[in-house]
């Protein structure tokens, strides 16, 4: 049996493979590429494909594809095989450079949000040389940015790398005037945390509405739920444990660093967390941990339920994004350090992240908008929509005592002064996590815990990097070409807790009293996606992507009719699923019940239970009408953004009408009435 440093990263064209394969001169321009963002050199391209083919051909791969990541949120990949007809009717199997670095898939029908008209096919994949290559099904699977013939980017890695280049560009003049002469680059990285659910699939299969939705539309809650919280890091059960142990092969082979696996507090809810890695690179990692998840999943009669929240009365699932910024040096810039000199620098990285989370706390909000979160944020298991920085007790203080200009802690009598030696040591873990904080410093990183499950990283991590490039970018603009260079930055860091503190916040995010406090700091507290959209499109907005070259004005347009259209869209499959569960699986089953008890009303229980959903049944009824109205509504109302609020204002509350009554009714009928599987069913069935 092999090791697992035997084939960690078989499948994976890594820095080991290129070293041990292409020419030195190759490997050095592919590493420069890889580490400094220099251009690759077509010629070198062309070696780098040969020998990423006959790599590929030994691993028994027959066909090639720019895997790339649309508007959808889910990956893509069109195949195409490595033969070339020769003389005599044979073949050889050829793979180019031109081939490596450009493909030519149809986009029209991927979202473009106007970008593309339908008739207007052509688009472009383009390698992305810093996520390595890696073989998938027999399929040698080449990372790409994909764009349309225009060049308007159609997908999330495109702005996610122009985001990394603006936070370089900027957090690179900051370092410059910390005397960092050694420093070539700057790179954020992110460790996104995964949860999910797994489910027998024979229950699934017997649910329309997971299979149309990914999520339960009805379902009354069984006795128990996650009340004893016995489920949390509990003993593993060996289904869930044969499946964990299969994934995390799957994924080592692909060089995944999954590190963490357990069970999360919902039954049959669980989390795998991985190391940390850049941004692009983890965010790829992340779209095949989603994929592979749920391919392994039916190899052991399970279904990965991705949903933000598959089940009502129990927790959701999130995707925490734990976000840093480090050098190609190896130094964590949000790492407190030990130095006056390392302190300073920190405290400016640092103030940079408080000052761009509450400047933008709209941005940060719509980076994690969509249907199935809206039914997450503000639960138990996951923050407010308010945004909010959690910094600890000890850190709080420190800022506290630079604003004020006033000792840290009584401990020394001079001053607090940015770089002197009053700034404390920082252990890594100083103060307790605060699970209910959207954006909490954990140590040496931020861990944004507003995430879905099911979204991809991109998204928020682009926002997450632009904002903080901002900050930089203003920063640098103050302090270069300063004569005391120290107190101006003593200056600015006084300024920004000042002006900022307001985003601070260390209590219980649960608490409605925090809620009222939030409003009174004019902190905004946008609840629902239709809420958060409307503002992404903000002058200030605009101007911070275009002016860091992140999105232009026409891509943000059309990003926001994607995300306004994803919405209606799914909240009327929802709608128009929970009809045709009424129709044909549960008011018949209800009825059929009721019938039956109506045979021989003999007892008062059965004279009682029948009444009871009788009258049930009659609301049901009436709320699915009232439903049915309210899609229609919606179907007319042409206006994307207009339809998206009328399906929030309208045709939400309406499926909430008919559910109370439904899963009601669930309570009083006799189990083998009952179309579908349960809750009790489905949360506990996968032992």
């Amino acid at each position: 049996m092999k090791q697992i440093a035997e084939y960690f990263g078989e499948n994976v064209f890594n820095e080991n493979v290129m070293k041990a394969r292409l020419p030195k001169e190759t490997f050095k321009a592919v590493k420069n590429t890889m580490d400094n963002g220099k251009r690759l050199d077509p010629s070198a391209a062309a070696v780098v494909a040969n020998a990423m083919k006959e790599w590929a051909i030994e691993k028994g791969a027959t066909h090639y594809t720019h895997w790339f990541q649309p508007m959808t949120g889910i990956t893509a990949e069109k195949h195409d095989s490595f033969i070339s007809p020769s003389q005599g009717g044979s073949v050889i199997m050829e793979f180019s450079g031109k081939e490596l670095i450009q493909g030519e898939p149809d986009a029209s029908s991927f979202p473009s949000g106007g970008l593309r008209a339908t008739f207007e096919a052509r688009g472009y994949t383009a390698w992305d040389p810093t996520s390595y290559a890696f073989i998938k099904d027999g399929v040698l699977c080449i990372p790409t940015a994909f764009c349309s013939y225009g060049g308007e980017a159609l997908d999330k890695k495109t702005p996610l790398l122009r985001s990394m280049e603006a936070v370089n560009r900027q957090a690179m003049r900051i370092l410059k005037l910390f005397g960092n002469e050694g420093v070539t680059s700057v790179k954020t990285t992110v460790g996104p945390e995964q949860e999910y659910f797994l489910v027998d699939k024979e229950d699934f299969d017997r649910r329309k509405d997971l299979i149309y939705t990914g999520r339960t539309l009805f379902g009354a809650m069984p006795p128990k739920g996650q009340e004893l919280e016995d489920h949390y890091f509990g003993v593993i059960k060996p289904r869930v444990q044969a499946f964990m142990k299969d994934l995390n092969e799957e994924l080592w082979k692909l060089g995944i660093l999954a590190k963490t696996e357990h069970n999360e507090v919902a039954p049959a809810q669980h989390e795998l967390a991985p190391i940390f890695a850049t941004t692009n690179i983890a965010a790829d990692h992340n779209q095949l941990t989603m994929e592979i998840m749920q391919k392994v999943a039916k190899k052991h009669g399970l279904v990965c339920l991705l949903h933000e929240k598959p089940f009502d009365g129990v927790n959701g699932s999130g995707k925490h994004n734990n976000w840093s910024i480090s050098t190609n040096t190896g130094v964590n810039l949000l790492e407190p350090g030990d130095t006056p000199y390392e302190n300073a620098q920190f405290l400016l990285f640092l103030c940079a992240v408080i000052k761009a989370v509450d400047e933008y706390q709209d941005l940060l909000r719509i980076s994690v908008a969509s249907a199935g979160n809206d039914h997450r944020l503000g639960a138990n298991e996951a923050p407010p929509a308010v945004i909010s920085v959690f910094l600890g007790q000890e850190l709080t203080e420190i800022l506290e005592a630079i604003e004020k200009d006033e000792p840290y802690g009584g401990k020394e009598k001079e001053l607090m002064k940015v770089g002197v030696h009053v700034l404390p040591k920082f252990p890594k873990d100083t103060t307790d996590r605060n699970r209910t904080s959207p954006f909490a410093f954990t140590g040496n990183k931020f861990e944004f815990r507003m995430l879905g499950s099911s979204a991809s990283v991109s998204g928020s991590n682009v926002v997450l990097n632009t904002v903080v490039a901002e900050e930089l970018r203003q920063f640098a603009d103050e302090l270069e070409n300063q004569s005391d260079f120290n107190g101006a930055l003593h200056d600015l860091i006084q300024k920004v807790i000042k002006e900022h503190k307001r985003i601070i916040f260390n209590g219980n995010g649960y608490d409605d009293a925090w809620i009222a406090e939030a409003e009174k700091r004019g902190l905004s507290n946008l609840k629902t996606t239709p809420d958060a959209l409307a503002h992404w499109l903000d002058e200030k907005n605009v101007s911070l992507f275009t002016s860091h070259k992140v999105f232009s004005e026409a891509e943000m347009r059309s990003r926001n009719e994607i995300l306004f259209e994803a919405y209606e869209k799914l909240i009327k499959i929802e709608a128009r699923t929970m009809v045709d569960m009424a129709y044909h699986d549960l008011l018949p089953s209800i009825s059929k019940y009721v019938r039956c008890l109506d045979t021989d009303l003999t007892s008062d229980y059965e004279k009682n239970i029948s009444s009871q959903l009788t009258e049930l049944m009659n609301k049901a009824y009436g709320a699915l009408t009232e439903l049915e109205l309210k899609i229609q509504k919606a179907d007319e109302t042409v206006d994307i953004p207009e339809c998206a609020f009328v399906c929030k204002d309208d045709v939400i509350p309406a499926m909430a009408e008919l559910r109370k009554y439904i899963d009601k009714a669930e309570t009083l009928t006799a189990s083998e009435y009952w179309a579908i599987p349960t809750y009790g069913e489905l949360l506990f069935d996968v032992r």
